[in-house]
């Protein structure tokens, strides 16, 4: 029995913290913040779409830019 329920809390686990795996893995600088609202408001469905939309729009830590190719004449 409590291995059917370890089973089952797994991924409600997943999708209960999925805004703050999404803004892991995304390398947003905001990935203590959105923790911190889903894990005390994230149980109200409110809270958990804001979370989710922090998430998303978010800014990752690390921009890149490249330069433009310039090509190359012979």
């Amino acid at each position: 029995m409590h291995v059917l329920f370890a089973l089952c809390l797994l991924p409600f686990g997943a999708i209960h913290f999925l805004p703050t795996i999404v803004a892991a893995l995304r390398g947003s600088r905001s990935v203590v913040g959105i923790f911190l609202l889903n894990l005390f408001l994230g149980w109200t469905v409110i809270g958990w779409i804001v979370a989710l939309i922090w998430a998303f729009r978010s800014e990752p830590k690390y921009v890149y830019a490249y330069s433009p190719m310039q090509p190359r004449r012979f």
